[in-house]
């Protein structure tokens, strides 16, 4: 179906090609995960599948990319459109009309199909993806979840061959991921489409894939094979893996279910510490004393007549690092929007460091408090890289230098002279968050702060956050990452329609919660490790 023949592409002005004579196949009725560090080329693999390559990105393509027999050189996106659904990774970027419903319609008015089949396949969709309750809803007024799950909608509804995913759950709650991945599944196994999905939150998807692909840049060949042979020897892998890797399990285990079934020893060994690392887990705790960092109280904020959070009273002291977790559209962008004085409460209050946000203005909010969107390039504003950062320095009075130096420690090897619109979405973020940390905020929001990172840059991520934590910042974070959340917070606050229903310690709010528990605990449980960090210290401590 979907085949590379020593394909190289390489973009105008670099110096090398992002991928080098590739050879892949990849037949019909396959799920075949793409992973990768960020910034690798693993959405310029995908975009050869439809002719993004190089029809819109522009650049070099050497070799040949067929799909269902056409030769991607000779038919650009829309002659290919019939046979080929891509989702990016930002889904505003493909958005073309203004209603939930109208955008589900729109990609088979484009090959015209009939009104009454169109109306048939809107009403699947809809049921598929659980977007009944959205239909009637603006796509602007939509969680960033809720528009991943619009545009994975809209491409379903052509019925295509081939359905090509750039990071298909980064933005959605585990419920809404595994809805997703299921309706994949079937739509691979019932109708035999073939899909070709990059993901970087292998933990959600590696047990579905029927082969995994690694994508190593600088010119490396790609490695393929199946998900058992390759998570072996790859260099990004899930908390399940890693957890098989350091207990020694052989085979290694590719799902919470094998895990369980082989951890009775490792659980055994670890019952006596569980005391000892629950005393030293309490020890790290950066919490300082003083008036709250931030806090809320009775926070009612609404969205026109919809009620976006009823009555949410918060507080977060400095030192500490929380998570606000829930489902898509249960308010948590609102919270950090409303703190940084984006939204003014219906009633109740907020107060950032004894301020109302929506009271401060330039340098006076940025001393205060930071926020890093889910959309990245909101906080971009320079045509290049280089610009960005000394512009950043200028703007947060610190040393030149500064921001770059935070963003080659979080996204090393990025290029000055590169526009910020042609970086990975990961490598966007990055750049946004080194912006925002430049300045060093006393508050510290971010919204998805993940999404699109790869293991090694998100692991980067939480030694940031524990540094700025342990020196007395406080960090607040609206994440769907559970393993972000088992990592690095010490408090998870869970929001459902708007409404605070579970605040505590990391472990208390998460252990046991088939929702919000991490890979480690689920396999642990009842004891209470959320990380494979926790588990190897464990054991070296008792050894």
């Amino acid at each position: 179906m979907i085949r590379f023949e020593d394909v190289s592409v390489t973009y105008d002005g670099a110096v090398a090609p992002v991928l080098s004579h590739v050879d892949l196949h990849v037949p019909e009725g396959e799920l075949v995960l793409v992973v990768g560090r960020t910034g690798t080329g693993k959405s310029t693999l995908l975009r050869c599948v439809n002719g993004l390559v190089p029809h819109f990105t522009g650049g070099t393509l050497s070799g040949r990319v067929t799909v269902a027999g056409r030769d991607t050189r000779w038919h650009p996106p829309r002659e290919l459109a019939d046979v080929v659904g891509i989702v990016p990774q930002d889904p505003l970027s493909g958005f073309v009309t203004d209603m939930v419903e109208d955008e589900l319609a729109y990609g088979m008015e484009s090959i015209g199909l009939a009104p009454d089949v169109m109306r048939r396949r809107v009403e699947e969709t809809l049921d598929l993806l659980g977007l009944a309750d959205l239909r009637h809803r603006p796509l602007l007024s939509l969680s960033g979840g809720q528009r991943q799950r619009v545009a994975i909608g809209a491409v379903l509804t052509t019925h295509p061959k081939v359905l090509v995913l750039d990071e298909p759950t980064s933005a959605l709650d585990p419920g809404a991921a595994e809805e997703v991945l299921a309706a994949l599944q079937r739509l691979v196994h019932d109708l035999g489409v073939t899909v070709l999905l990059a993901e970087h939150r292998l933990e959600r998807v590696v047990q579905y894939a029927d082969r995994v692909v690694v994508v190593p840049g600088d010119g490396a060949p790609l490695v393929v094979g199946s998900p058992a042979d390759v998570m072996v020897s790859a260099p990004v892998a899930p908390p399940v893996v890693e957890l098989g890797r350091l207990a020694g399990w052989s085979p290694l285990p590719l799902t919470v279910r094998d895990a369980r079934r082989a951890a009775g020893p490792l659980r055994e060994r670890l019952a006596p510490l569980v005391d000892e690392a629950a005393r030293r887990s309490r020890s790290t705790l950066h919490v300082v004393d003083g008036d709250p960092a931030l806090s809320t109280s009775d926070l009612v904020v609404r969205h026109g007549s919809v009620p976006a959070l009823r009555g949410v009273t918060l507080t977060a002291d400095r030192g500490e690092i929380v998570a606000v977790m829930g489902r898509n559209g249960a308010g948590k962008s609102t919270l950090l929007s409303t703190l940084i004085g984006l939204h003014v409460p219906h009633s109740g209050s907020a107060a950032v460091g004894g301020a109302v946000p929506a009271t401060l203005r330039g340098r006076e909010l940025v001393r205060r408090v930071g926020l890093v969107p889910q959309e990245p390039t909101d906080l971009l504003v320079a045509d290049r890289v280089g610009e960005e950062c000394a512009s950043s320095d200028r703007d947060c009075g610190v040393a030149a230098g500064t921001t770059r130096a935070m963003l080659d420690r979080l996204a090393p090897g990025i290029d000055d002279g590169t526009h910020p619109r042609d970086l990975s979405e990961g490598q966007r973020l990055a750049l946004a968050l080194s912006v925002v940390l430049a300045a060093r905020p006393p508050v510290l929001l971010l919204d998805e702060p993940t999404r699109g990172l790869d293991y090694s840059a998100k692991q980067r991520l939480v030694t940031t956050l524990r540094e700025l934590a342990a020196t007395g910042h406080c960090v607040l974070l609206a994440t769907h990452d559970v393993e972000l959340a088992a990592e690095v917070a010490t408090r998870v606050v869970v929001l459902a329609d708007g409404e605070v229903v579970a605040d505590g310690p990391a472990t208390d709010v998460v252990v046991g919660s088939p929702m919000f528990a991490p890979q480690v605990s689920k396999v642990l449980s009842p004891q209470p490790w959320l990380t494979v960090s926790e588990v190897a210290a464990a054991l070296v401590a008792a050894s």
